[in-house]
Parts: structure tokens; sequence; C-alpha cells
């Protein structure tokens, strides 16, 4: 009897585990739920310790707590500033369009339309703010972003640094045809040994290493541990420094074959820039790019133990600084008065890169689309093209309809397949009401 009994709870026992494990997750709080602000994270002299979020024990990236991380950072990590050097802001004209609201759009594989202030709360958004011919027509925000704060731009900072490199190109400075070796000796071992400046860019190396957000043991991880985004576990011995951890990678496959979005391929870009201009990259783009674009604020990168920027998506800026940067893009490298960045390299963005590679990587939310000097390129009637980051991070900038958007967000799943659905079309529906409404 008791033998009978026993093996009946052990088949109860892997019964309930089966069910278990089987069950979906619990959905996440939705955006107006797990509102930073309702939710008290950091709230209080001290805080209670159930609303205290720290960088030692990872609680800075996990979901709810990011709402309220992703525009604190430099309170939780090192970083080092982007100064917005001395000139005066550059003025964004304002001439509001509140009927944007009502604008509405079917989502990617919806069956019912949207509202394009319904999917402000869909996309979990902290700011979001639309130019049309320079001007600004919309502007919301929510959590803890104020137009007066940076927010992480996690991988639209590849864009920035990608941008800033076009300018090093276009005055000789930089050859894009070279190896990487030839001014990063330290690479000579790793896969980065036989690529070339443009293969980084365009993101075509043999690379070693997977982009997978959801599995906290994948190379990403590991990246993020090196750079400083994430605290190390126990006894960790993989390389802490952004150098080291770009050192070790090795190749997979031949360079120049397919595309494959891998973050190293910035931050081995970022050593290059390092190296061929002796300076850090923070100072690099702000004197270059960043100072130039009259911005309201400094920006900030987060850095690694050693006090290298994070190249591959630890910029954080403003939202309106942002926008600035799309705008400067949208009129072919010219904002405040100056050509920044030489309008040959933002023709070259614009007509994309190897649409068949492109293909091959599988993003099915991005069909015909391609990938050219760090940003996304749609190839569609209106000739648009964006920078994009994990979370909802985004510049869209439509030629077409003379339109950037500039979107921060938290939302609790990493990759943009999650957001584009309802972000996409959104932004084609804004762009048609704006044309047909100036």
């Amino acid at each position: 009897m008791r033998i009978r009994t026993f093996a009946a709870t052990i088949a109860a026992i892997v019964v309930l585990g089966a069910a278990l494990a089987q069950s979906p997750a619990p959905a996440p709080l939705d955006a107006r739920a797990s509102d930073p602000a309702i939710m008290g994270w950091m709230a209080g002299s001290p805080p209670p310790a159930a609303k205290v979020i720290r960088f030692s024990d990872g609680s800075h990236y996990k979901f709810p707590q990011t709402r309220w991380a992703f525009s604190h950072m430099r309170e939780l990590v090192p970083t080092v500033p982007v100064s917005r050097g001395s000139g005066p802001v550059a003025a964004l004209p304002r001439a509001e369009r509140p009927d944007l609201d009502a604008v509405t759009f079917t989502p990617i594989n919806g069956a019912k339309p949207m509202t394009w202030e319904a999917s402000f709360d869909a996309n979990y958004t902290d700011g979001i703010l639309v130019l049309h011919r320079g001007r600004v027509v919309y502007e919301r925000y929510a959590g803890a972003l104020v137009p007066e704060r940076q927010h992480i731009a996690f991988s639209v900072t590849k864009s920035f640094v990608a941008t800033l490199a076009g300018i090093l190109i276009a005055d000789g400075t930089l050859d894009d045809g070279a190896t990487v070796t030839r001014y990063v000796p330290e690479l000579q071992q790793s896969a980065f040994g036989d690529a070339t400046v443009r293969q980084l860019l365009d993101m075509v190396t043999g690379l070693d290493y997977s982009e997978d957000y959801a599995d906290e043991d994948s190379p990403v991880w590991n990246l993020g541990r090196a750079v400083g985004f994430l605290p190390a576990p126990p006894n960790y011995r993989k390389p802490a420094t952004t150098y080291a951890y770009l050192a070790s990678l090795g190749k997979a496959g031949a360079h120049g074959e397919r595309f494959s979005y891998k973050t190293p391929n910035t931050d081995a870009l970022a050593w290059v820039l390092r190296k061929v201009t002796g300076r850090p990259l923070a100072e690099l783009l702000r004197d270059r790019l960043f100072a130039r674009l009259g911005p309201e604020q400094d920006a900030y990168f987060l850095i690694d133990p050693v006090g290298v920027e994070f190249a591959g998506g630890g910029l954080h800026v403003t939202l309106r600084d942002l926008a600035r940067f799309g705008e400067m893009m949208r009129l072919g490298g010219r904002f405040n008065g100056a050509q920044i960045v030489p309008k040959a390299f933002v023709d070259d963005v614009m007509r994309g890169g190897d649409r068949t590679r492109f293909a091959g990587a599988g993003y099915r939310m991005l069909p015909g689309w391609s990938y050219r000097s760090m940003w996304w390129v749609s190839h569609n009637d209106h000739g648009a093209f964006a920078a994009r980051g994990i979370h909802g991070q985004a510049i869209y900038v439509d030629p077409a309809a003379e339109m950037v958007i500039a979107r921060f967000a938290s939302h609790p799943l990493g990759a943009n397949a999650n957001l584009d659905p309802t972000s996409l079309p959104a932004f084609a529906a804004v762009a048609r009401g704006l044309m047909e409404k100036p």
C-alpha cells in the first residue's frame, strides 16, 4: 500500500510539473499599471527595500523596474558625458497637431484598427516626438521620462557611431576598405582580424556570436557584462572589459557573405575610431557630430570597468535631441546652419544595402528591407529609413512625408519584432496623415 501511495504521489508530482511547464507565463503588467510613478520605484528617503533598484543585483534590467531605470541609468552605473558644447540650442518650432491621436491603422497581422493614441501604451512608450517639416507637431511623455532627462537609446547608438565613421571616411581620416587590423593590431587573432571596416559597418562579418536577448547565457549577455551594462555573476571567468571581449571572439564563416546583426561590430568600429583619431569616443562624437546639432542637454555613454564607452548600445540622449539627429539625416546631413554629415553619406544610407543578404537573416516584419552603415532601410515608396534599438527605441525618417519620429520606450520584451506590428503601420499612417493635411 505504501509503495502504491508513494508511486501515486510521484506520478501526481510529475503530472503537475508537466502542466506547470506547459502553462503560459503570466502576462506582464500593462503600460499604465507598470508606470514607475504608480509603482513607487526609488521613491522616498530612503525608498522601501522592495522599491529599490540596483545595478549589483540586476534589478535595473528586470521589468517593470526597467520603466524607471532606462531614464535613470547614470544614477546606477558609471558614465562619461558627451557635452552639448557652449553653442545656442537649435530651435524646434512648434505646430501642434492633436488630431494625430485619432489617426488609425491596422497592426501587422491584426484584425482591428488601432489609434495612434492607443499605440502609445501598447508599445510601453516613455516618450515620442513627431517632426513635420522641422516643426514639432506631436510630443508626449510617460513614466519616468521628462523633456530634460536622457533615456538609454540602446542600438540607436549604433547609428550615431556609424554616422560619425561616415564623417571620418569622407574627410579621408578613415578608409572603409581597409582591414580592421590596419588600425587595431590587437584584434589580429580575433574574428575581426581579416574583416574590413565596411564589413563592420554593414554587419556582414562572420562572428561566432549570437544576439539572443532571451538567453541570459548567450554571447550578447556576456557582452553586456563586459561593457558594464550588466553585473557579472559570482565566479564569472569570461572577459570583463570591452577590449578583452572583442579580442576573444572567434570566427564562424566568411566575412562578406551575409547580413547578421551583431553588436560587437559596433564596438570594434568604435575601437577603430579611437585608434585612428587618438581620442575617446565621447569627445569625438561631441566635436564632430553631437554638439553641432545644437542639442538642449548633454548626452552620456555607459562605460566599462576601464572607462571605455559602450558603442553598441550605451548612449543616452533626450528625446528632442534624438529628433534633432533624425532631422539632420532627413535634410541630407545639413542642420543648425551647417553641413554636419556629408550628403553623400546620407544618400548612400538611403540607397540601402544588399537586400538579398538581408532577406536571409529572417526578419519577417521587415520584408524588402536592407541594412547600410548601421541604419535600417525600408525601400518603401517613401524612402523611409530608421535607427532601431531593443525595447522600442527608434528614429524613423520618412523623406517623402518630410517627417521624423523619435521614440523611447521600455517594452518588457527586447526584440523589435514585439513592437513592429504596432509601430511600423502606425508610423506610416501618421506620415500619410501629415501628407494629406499638411
